[in-house]
């Protein structure tokens, strides 16, 4: 018999949640692919659906907090730090800036299309589920200030305390 050391578990378990966010990407691109397919324009409809589904998580998965260190926790737990390879560069009461070094969505989009234009908007409407989130808090502004699928090393996030 043998027993697996837990680093090596806890690889498999965020290879298996990169692997659930590459499904969902695929998904979600097939889906806008068809809806193009059919003359639909994807900022009519998906935007809105993805910042819905991102108020909806900020309405119920996250605390409801004036606390920019406690929500910054929540937004970047360990979990979520290792399926992105995240590094927070700042985490203070007033500002929250975190790099992401690698990103699912973008991993399976670009197995699917070669079209760096699609995959950037893609991106865009995805991080509409971050903005949508961050909406729900009325002392907190957003800022996405780079993306991997535009080209950028990283993608990267600052949130402060308005």
């Amino acid at each position: 018999m043998t027993i697996k050391n837990n680093a090596k578990l806890n690889e498999e378990h965020i290879n298996d949640l990169r692997g659930a966010f590459e499904h969902r990407a695929t998904w979600f691109y097939f889906l806008l692919d068809e809806a193009r397919k059919k003359g639909l324009d994807w900022d009519d409809f998906a935007r809105k659906a993805i910042f819905k589904c991102g108020c909806f998580h900020g309405d119920n998965k996250f605390t409801d907090t004036d606390d920019l260190k406690e929500f910054a926790a929540e937004f970047a737990n360990d979990q979520v730090k290792d399926i992105f390879e995240m590094d927070i560069v700042e985490s203070t009461d007033d500002k929250f800036v975190v790099e992401f070094n690698y990103c699912p969505l973008v991993a399976a989009w670009m197995k699917l299309t070669d079209n760096e234009e699609d995959i950037d908007h893609l991106c865009d409407i995805a991080m509409d589920g971050d903005r949508g989130i961050l909406s729900t808090y009325d002392n907190f502004e957003f800022d996405l200030q780079e993306t991997i699928a535009s080209g950028g090393d990283v993608c990267k996030i600052v949130i402060t305390k308005k």
